[in-house]
C-alpha cells in the first residue's frame, strides 16, 4: 500500500449523504472556527439520498397537529420506537423543511403558493413535502451547495474508511484509502460523525445502491458499538423485479391500484388495520409497508400473484391516472420505466414485488446521536435512535436526516471543543491497518467476491426475509457463521493502487456479513411478530416479554451477544395498529 500520512480535524464525518452534509454545516454554523471533513466513499451527489423520490414528513397544514404524526409514528413503528424521540423529530421537522426551503429547495406548490403535501402510507393526513417525485436529489443538491459556502469543510472524495480509531476510551478518527491512488491515510479527530446509510446490499432484491453495504455499522459495531434492532428490516412493497429499483409511495398516493394477476385490488382481502370498508377501498395502497408486504406474500401463497424470469410479483396500475398527472406529479415513475423495463405506464401496467428497502436498525445512539463510544456519533440510515421501531412510515427518513444530522453536527463539535490533542497511542493502530490493508491486497486468496455476496445474500432471502421462523434463521446464522470463517481466505485477483475496485468489494463484504450476523441473531432472539418483523412461529406481538431494543455486541468467532434496553413511553401508551 501507498505510504501513510496523517491529518487532524475537530470534527470528521464519514458519509456524504444528506445526514453527513446536514451534521457538516450544523457543525460549522455552530462554530465557525472548527476544522472540519467530510469523508465520502463516492462524491457527494452521488449519495443514495439522491434516490429518493416521495417526499419528506412534517407538520404545515392548519388540519394537521404535532400530536397527529408522533401517534402515526408511534403507532406505525408498533411501539418500538423511543417516544421522546419521536417527539423531538416531530417539533424540529417543520423548521429543518423551512430551512431547506430557505436554502433553496424547490418544494412543489399549491395553486395559492403554499407548499404543497400528498398522503403517504401509515399517516392518517397528507402532509408529505415533496419536490416533483425527485424530492431526494432536490434536497441533497441543496445540502451540498449549502456546504460549498464553507471553506473550512475539507471533503474527501472517494476516500473509503476501514477503521475506527479509538484510544483512551474516545474515538479518535479513522484511517482511510484514497480510492484513485491506493494511499493510505489517517484521518484523526477529536470527534466522528457516521451517516453512511444502510445495509441493503445484504440483500439480493433492494432499492438500495451497491454502495450501501453497512459501512459504519461495521466500523462502529467493531469498535464495540451495539447495533440496535438490527432485525427489522423494511420491505418496501413496490420494487422493479430484476433490478429492485423503487416505485415510489407517490404513484400510491396520486392514486396507483396493486392487482393481482386478475386484475383485482387483492389488498382489501387483507387486515391493514384499517377499522372500516370504506376506507380499505378508498386507501388500503397506503397502508403501512410492512403490511403491503406481507400481503404480497400470502398472495403468492393463494396463487394470485404471476411468475416471470426474477420471480413472483404483481401489477401497479396507474393508467387511470392520464399523462397529465403522471407527468406532471410521478414524472420520474414514467422515466424509469421506460428505461429499465420498456413500458410506459401511461398506457401498461408496472410489475413489481416487494424489495428490501431501508433498515430500522443500526448503530445505537441517544437522542443527542451520540453512541456508547465517546467522541462517536451517528446519523441517518447509519443509526438507530430510534424514531422507527419496527416499521419506518414512509417520508419521514428524508426528514430525520435533517433532524438528527444537524443534532449530530452540533453535539459532536461541543464534544470536539473539550478534548485535547488526540492520543499518540493511536499511530501504532495505523500501522497495523496499513499492514491488515497490504496482506488483503497480496493475500493469495480462493475464494470468490461474487460468490461469497452470492452465498450470502441467497441465504438472507430464504432465512430472513419477510416471513421468519426459527428453523429458518437458525440455518443462516449457521451459514453467516460459515462465510466470517471463509472470507478470511478471500481473493483480490487486482493488485493495483489505482482505482483498485476489488480491495473495496471484499472490505464491504466483511462488512456485510457484519450486519447479517447482527439481523439475524437479533431476529432468532425476538420470538414475537412485531411490525417488519415476522415470526411465523410466534405470530403476535408480546409486549410483556419484548417492548425492548436489541443490542448485538460482536464477538470473537461467533454470533453476537444479544441484550434489550426498554423502550421509551411518554404518552402513547401500547395499543393496535389503527390506519384510515
Amino acid at each position: 500500500m501507498a505510504q501513510e500520512e496523517t491529518s487532524e480535524y475537530d470534527v470528521l464525518i464519514v458519509g456524504g449523504g444528506g445526514a453527513g452534509l446536514r451534521a457538516a454545516i450544523a457543525a460549522y454554523e455552530s462554530d465557525p472556527t472548527l476544522k472540519i471533513a467530510v469523508v465520502s466513499k463516492v462524491y457527494p451527489m452521488r449519495s443514495h439520498t439522491v434516490s429518493a423520490e416521495g417526499g419528506a414528513a412534517a407538520v404545515i397544514k392548519p388540519d394537521d397537529s404535532l400530536e397527529d404524526h408522533c401517534y402515526d409514528t408511534v403507532s406505525g413503528a408498533d411501539w418500538m420506537c423511543d417516544q421522546d424521540a419521536v417527539e423531538s423529530f416531530v417539533n424540529e421537522a417543520p423548521n429543518e423543511l423551512l430551512q431547506m426551503e430557505h436554502w433553496g429547495c424547490p418544494w412543489s406548490r399549491e395553486e395559492d403558493g403554499s407548499v404543497a403535501v400528498r398522503p403517504f402510507g401509515g399517516m392518517k393526513i397528507k402532509r408529505t413535502w415533496y419536490a416533483s417525485d425527485k424530492t431526494g436529489f432536490h434536497m441533497l443538491h441543496t445540502l451540498f451547495q449549502t456546504s460549498l459556502k464553507y471553506d473550512p469543510i475539507k471533503r474527501y472524495d472517494e476516500w473509503f474508511v476501514t477503521k475506527l480509531l479509538v484510544e483512551d476510551g474516545r474515538c479518535q478518527g479513522v484511517v482511510a484509502i484514497e480510492l484513485a491512488t491506493g494511499r493510505v491515510e489517517s484521518i484523526l479527530a477529536r470527534s466522528v460523525i457516521v451517516s453512511t446509510g444502510g445495509c441493503g446490499k445484504i440483500f439480493p432484491f433492494t432499492t438500495n445502491a451497491n454502495i450501501k453495504n453497512g459501512d459504519g455499522m461495521s466500523l462502529a459495531y467493531r469498535a464495540g458499538v451495539p447495533l440496535k434492532d438490527m432485525e427489522f428490516v423494511q420491505y418496501h412493497p413496490t420494487g422493479l423485479p430484476f433490478t429492485g429499483i423503487l416505485i415510489t409511495e407517490a404513484s400510491r398516493a396520486e392514486g396507483g391500484h396493486l392487482l393481482n394477476k386478475d386484475g383485482y385490488r387483492y389488498l382489501q382481502d387483507y387486515d391493514l388495520g384499517k377499522p372500516e370498508p370504506e376506507p380499505v377501498l378508498r386507501s388500503m395502497e397506503l397502508g403501512p409497508r410492512d403490511r403491503l408486504s406481507q400481503a404480497f406474500v400470502k398472495e403468492q401463497e393463494k396463487g394470485g400473484t404471476m411468475v416471470g424470469e426474477y420471480g413472483h410479483y404483481v401489477h401497479l396500475d396507474i393508467r387511470h391516472l392520464g399523462k397529465k398527472k403522471i407527468e406532471a406529479r410521478i414524472p420520474f415513475v414514467r422515466e424509469l420505466c421506460l428505461k429499465y423495463e420498456n413500458i410506459d405506464p401511461v398506457k401498461e401496467m408496472i410489475p413489481v414485488r416487494p424489495v428490501v428497502h431501508y433498515m430500522m436498525g443500526g448503530i445505537s445512539t441517544d437522542i443527542d446521536a451520540a453512541t456508547p463510544l465517546p467522541g462517536l456519533y451517528s446519523a441517518g440510515e447509519a443509526a438507530c435512535v430510534s424514531i422507527n421501531g419496527a416499521n419506518r412510515l414512509g417520508s419521514n427518513s428524508l426528514t430525520e436526516i435533517l433532524v438528527f444530522g444537524a443534532r449530530a453536527g452540533k453535539n459532536a463539535a461541543t464534544f470536539a471543543r473539550e478534548q485535547g490533542k488526540t492520543s499518540s497511542g493511536v499511530h501504532a493502530q495505523i500501522r497495523d491497518e496499513q499492514q491488515r490493508l497490504g496482506q488483503l491486497l497480496n493475500g493469495g486468496g480462493t475464494e470468490s467476491i461474487a460468490g461469497l455476496r452470492k452465498e450470502m445474500q441467497d441465504t438472507m432471502e430464504e432465512g430472513a426475509g419477510i416471513y421468519r421462523t426459527h428453523s429458518s434463521l437458525a440455518k443462516s446464522s449457521e451459514k453467516i457463521q460459515q462465510l466470517q470463517e471463509r472470507i478470511g481466505n478471500v481473493a483480490v485477483g487486482d493488485s493495483s493502487l489505482t482505482f483498485n475496485t476489488e480491495l473495496p468489494a471484499a472490505i464491504e463484504l466483511t462488512y456485510m456479513l457484519d450486519g447479517a450476523e447482527a439481523i439475524i441473531q437479533s431476529a432468532l432472539n425476538r420470538k414475537e411478530s412485531r411490525g417488519s418483523h415476522q415470526r411465523s412461529d410466534h405470530p403476535d406481538r408480546d409486549d410483556e416479554n419484548f417492548l425492548s431494543h436489541s443490542l448485538a455486541y460482536r464477538e470473537q468467532g461467533g454470533p453476537p451477544r444479544i441484550e434489550y434496553l426498554p423502550v421509551t413511553i411518554t404518552k402513547w401508551p401500547p395499543g393496535e395498529r389503527v390506519y384510515g
